[in-house]
Parts: structure tokens; sequence; C-alpha cells
């Protein structure tokens, strides 16, 4: 019993000392590697391992680029430096010629490749080196990887740890070298890097002009391999390029053909090596792309102007039903409200001379919404009899609330044949010959009844309450607008630009450098416009100059000659200008005007109009109105 007994105790040691054998031996094992990794073989151990950087990319992008190309490898890994593409361009550069220029295009291709991925890279390493909280100093970091111990996952954190804190000490270097902190320095990094990366679309371009360029110095009937390439190659790239604008909307088959591109351009240049031939050329093909671009925009000038003549279909359809309607309708239901207000003085008269029907409406609509006395506000408008009953019908079906509207047709005006003046213009542009355009010289005629008068031109909003101007003192002065003589300003201009200094009639009773001003909403004093009869004095003008050129079509010269020396010059925030050619106008400016001013071709109401200002004209116009939508006329 005592043997067995025995037996079995030396059994168990046995098996002790063999358990503890079996434990002790991988520690002893697992700390002689750890010796030697800490003493002499670190540095070189983990230099090794520092280069499986991005080994699961690495191994994406070479499956795909096989699949695309055998014969393309994929570019190493590496951070680009301005400086290190510079010696590497040196170093190539003492080689033969054949072999430089191909390597000088790989390498340049090679990087806009990976300049695409490596942007996200950095960022993301960024964002890991700041969560991790990477220490400043080798021997805290030297710490933390023995208590994490070197398991195969913690090997890897501990070479992505090695890498960063390599990332970090040459940021930190460069930083204190320049002045910046780090963050900054890093923030300038990632900005050229992006910078860089988005002129690859440029350098595609590039390759481009100068593909066409060498393919100019062969014959049309040429058709030698490299001819084939180059025409090859530009076709690829053009497809590639697409409507891109940085390098992160091209994709990699994009960078793959441009390296290809770069092969082939290597090779015409040895083909043609005269570089004053090339420039030559390259002037030839710049000469007739200015001329094209001349051609074009004459061409686009030309449609605008004539879409600007041309009255828009849905105009031409309101017009036509409002006169059916209005011919429907029987006479004494054609009447207009508060017609007993239209010759009252003490009112305040606006006057509008237009054949534009959506126009009149918005005039009409924006001064009453703003206007804080709507029952003192009078509305005369003077239309042509083609327009007379469809402007008539749209203000029975849109009457202006308490306001008073009195609409009169050209040709009623008996007195005004005697003139026979609106044929003297030259020009052929209809904004010019109107007649319409020309009545505002006659407003003493027009409104015997009246003192003042408001004049609008028919392209105009209101945005305030214009009460306050009718109470401003004149000083004897006639008309009363905001000048155009401040330089600088997009509504800038001189008299000589509108006006025949070279004439010694117009050099002797005119200052070249007097302020101008602008037509568009104007104040007059018809009593002393009559005491000046500046009517007959725009006749002796109109008459001189259909004998010479003393002045350019339109009325504004023939305004400024008649009422020389008469303008009392307004506040600009009074009137803004140039809502309808200058896209620059700022929107504070807008907003602080008490009228704004669609001066120029592009009407708000045209599909060439500016479509940034459309809104405050479209503000005061309902476009759910049925006669509206019949015609399909939208915002």
């Amino acid at each position: 019993m005592k043997q067995s007994h025995h037996h079995h105790r030396w059994q168990r040691t046995l098996i002790l000392c063999l358990l503890s054998l079996s434990v002790v031996a991988p520690v002893l094992f697992l700390s002689r590697r750890l010796q030697l990794l800490t003493h002499d073989g670190r540095s070189d151990f983990l230099d090794d391992l520092s280069t499986v950087k991005h080994r699961t990319d690495l191994l994406k992008s070479n499956a795909i680029e096989q699949e695309n190309s055998e014969e393309l490898e994929e570019p190493k890994q590496v951070v680009y430096k301005e400086d290190d593409v510079d010696s590497t361009l040196g170093d190539d550069s003492e080689n033969n010629n054949d072999s430089e220029e191909s390597r000088i295009e790989g390498s340049r291709n090679n990087f806009l490749e990976k300049n695409v991925s490596e942007l996200d890279d950095d960022e993301t390493q960024d964002q890991e080196a700041q969560q991790k909280g990477v220490a400043s100093t080798d021997e805290t970091q030297d710490q933390e990887a023995q208590q994490k111990g070197l398991s195969s996952t913690d090997g890897d954190q501990n070479i992505q740890t090695h890498s960063q804190r390599k990332t970090d000490q040459n940021i930190k270097m460069k930083a204190k070298q320049s002045g910046l902190t780090v963050n900054q320095h890093r923030q300038v990094s990632r900005h050229q890097s992006r910078r860089v990366t988005n002129q690859t679309v440029m350098e595609i371009k590039d390759q481009i002009i100068r593909a066409r360029a060498y393919l100019g110095f062969l014959p049309p009937s040429s058709n030698s391999h490299l001819v084939k390439e180059l025409r090859l190659g530009i076709r690829e790239m053009e497809r590639a390029v697409g409507e891109a604008t940085k390098g992160s909307d091209l994709s990699r088959s994009a960078l793959q053909k441009m390296r290809h591109m770069g092969a082939s351009l290597s090779k015409a240049s040895r083909a043609f090596p005269d570089c004053a031939a090339m420039a030559s050329k390259l002037r030839a093909m710049n000469h007739n792309a200015e001329e094209q671009v001349r051609s074009q925009q004459h061409e686009v000038t030309h449609l605008v102007h004539l879409a600007a003549r041309t009255t828009p279909k849905g105009l031409h359809c309101l017009s036509m039903q409002l006169t059916a309607d209005y011919f429907a309708l029987r006479p004494e239901d054609r009447r207009l409200p508060n017609e007993n207000k239209i010759h009252d003085p003490k009112l305040y008269h606006y006057a509008v001379f237009s054949d534009n029907i959506l126009a009149c409406g918005v005039v009409v609509n924006s001064t009453m919404s703003n206007s804080k006395e709507q029952e003192k506000l009078v509305f005369h408008i003077v239309t042509n009899s083609l327009n007379f009953p469809a402007i008539s019908m749209w203000f029975i079906l849109n009457p202006p609330g308490k306001a008073a509207i009195h609409i009169q047709n050209i040709d009623n005006f008996e007195w005004l044949s005697k003139y026979n003046t609106f044929k003297k213009q030259s020009s052929n542009d209809p904004r010019y010959t109107s007649e319409l355009n020309y009545l505002r010289f006659y407003l003493p005629d027009i409104f015997p009844t009246l003192n003042k008068i408001l004049l609008f031109d028919h392209d105009v909003v209101v945005q305030q309450d214009l009460s306050t101007l009718w109470n401003i003192n004149m000083n004897g002065k006639v008309i009363a607008g905001v000048g155009t003589c401040q330089e600088g300003e997009t509504s800038f201009r001189r008299m000589d630009m509108l006006i025949n200094f070279s004439d010694p009639y117009i050099a002797e009773r005119f200052d070249v450098n007097a302020c101008t001003w602008a037509f568009g909403m104007n104040l007059f004093d018809l009593q002393q416009w009559r005491r000046h009869n500046l009517t007959g004095v725009y006749h002796k003008y109109l008459q001189r100059g259909s004998k010479k050129p003393l002045f350019n079509a339109g009325s504004l010269p023939l305004g400024w000659l008649t009422f020389y020396n008469k303008i009392m010059v307004l506040d600009r925030r009074w009137h803004i200008l140039g809502l309808g050619y200058d896209s620059g106008i700022d929107k504070n400016k807008i907003e602080q005007a008490a009228v704004v001013h669609y001066d120029g071709i592009r009407k708000p109401w045209m599909d060439i109009g500016l479509g940034r200002y459309k809104s405050y004209w479209s503000n005061f116009m309902k476009y759910d109105h049925p006669i509206l939508r019949r015609c399909n006329i939208q915002a």
C-alpha cells in the first residue's frame, strides 16, 4: 500500500515538472527574442517592418493594375516632396537622352496617380495620431510597446506607431524651421498636395494640346504608327477628362492613359526636336483659337441683341388674349376706377410710357405695395394703338386699389403730328426709334394741368415709399435724377461718350467734364420746363443732329443737351442702375435702393435676363393669374 502511494507521488511530481517546463521554456525563448529586439537588432527589425506599410492597399492596387494592363507597375507609396522630385529629375538628367524624357514622364505620372489616394491617407493618419496621443519621445513609446507585448496584432500597431513617429518628427522639424505649429504645418502640406492634385486636369489638357501640335507637323495623309498612337491618345484623354475640374474627379484609368500619352509625347519630341518650329506651330494654334473665340463672341452678342428686340411668345399670347377680351366688353364696362383724380395737381402723379403689359403691371404693383398713401397715387400709362386694348384690359382685371389709373393712346395726340420728329433717328434699333422713347420731351403737352410728374422707365421696380421725393426743393431746376459721373462705377458715363465734342458747336456750349445723369426715375418740374421752353430746345438740337453727327442714337444724349445745367443730382440710394447688364452689383446696395433699374438688354421678363436679379421683379407679378397660366408665362 505504501509502495503504491509512493509510486503515485512520483508520477504527480513528474507531471508537474513537465508542465512547468512547457510553461517556462516559451517564456525564456520569448524573453531572449525581446532582448535581441531591444538591443542590437531592434532598429534593423523595425526598419524592415516599416516597408510593409499599407500592404493591403498595395495588394489591392496591384490587382487593379493587372486587370487593366500587365505592362504597368504600381508606384511606390511614398509621401511626395518637391525637393525629392527636383533631385530625382536632376539625377535623371545625367543619363542618356533616349531614356531621360521617358523617366521624367513616368516619374511625373506616378506622382499624379499616387497623389489622388495619398490625400485621404494623410488625413486618416493625422486623425489616428490625434486619437492615440502619440508621445513626443522615443523612450515613452518603447515603454508602451513593451507593456502591450509583441503579439501579431500588437506588432502591426507598433509598426504604425513607429511610422507615425517618424512622420511626426519630420513634421515637427520642418514646422520648427518655418516657425509654424505642427497642425498649421500639416494644413499647409495638405493644401499644397490638393493644389498639385487639382493641376492633374490641367496636365491632361496640356498633353492634348501638345499632341495636337505634333500632329500639325505631319501631312494630313500621314498614317504612321506615331500618328495613330497620338490620335488614339487624344480621343482617350478627352473621354477620360470629360467635365472634370480637379484631380479627385478622375479615375485610375485616366491616370494610366496619362502615362501612356506621356510616353507617346516622348516619342514625338524625339521625332520632332525642332523647338523653333514647335513654338511657331503653337503660336499659330493660339492665333486660330483667339479668332474662333472672337467669332463666337460676335455671334453671341448678335443673338442676345436679337433676342432683346424680339417679343417673347408668352407676351404675344397675353396681348392677343387681353385684346380679344377687351373688345368683348361693352363700352361702359371699359371704364377704369377713380378717373376723377387724374387731373388733380395735388396728388402724386407717376407716368410710364410702354408697350409691355407685364412691365407696366410690375411698376404699378411695386409702387402701390410700398406706398404709405395709396389714395394719393395717380398712374398715367401712355402706349400705342396696338397695345392700348390689352393694357386697358389688364388693369380692368387688376385694378390698383385706391389709386387712380389713366391709360392714353399716343395716336390720339393730335398736337404731336405737327412736330414730325420721330423719323429723324438714324438707328435701326426699335429701342431708339420708338415714339414712346421720345415722348419724355413732351411732358408739358401730355399733362397740361399738372405741375410735377415723376417719370418711370418701364423696366424699374419700386422698393420704398417715394412720397418724400415729392417734397424736395428743386431750387429752380427742371429735372431731378441720380448722377452717373462717379468713376469706377459700372454706370459711369462721360459727356464725350455719347456726344461729339470734336464739333465746335458742341465744344463751345458744353463742358465735357460736366456731371452726367440717368433716365429711369426722374422728377420733373413742369412749371420750370414751360418757363424755359425746353421742348423747343430739344427740337433745336434734334434738327442740328439730323444734319451732322453731334450725338449717338437714343434719348439720353439729347436729354443731356436739353437739360444741361438744369439737373438736380439725387442721392444714389434713390435709384440704382445696371441690373440689365452688370452681374456684380452688391446685393446690399440693391436692397437699400428705393428704385432698381434693369437698364440694358437683359430684361427680367425675358429668358436672357440675369437670374440673380429676377426675383426683385417677379415678386410683384402674380404668376398664378389664370390668363398668365393660359399663356404659359412663368417666373
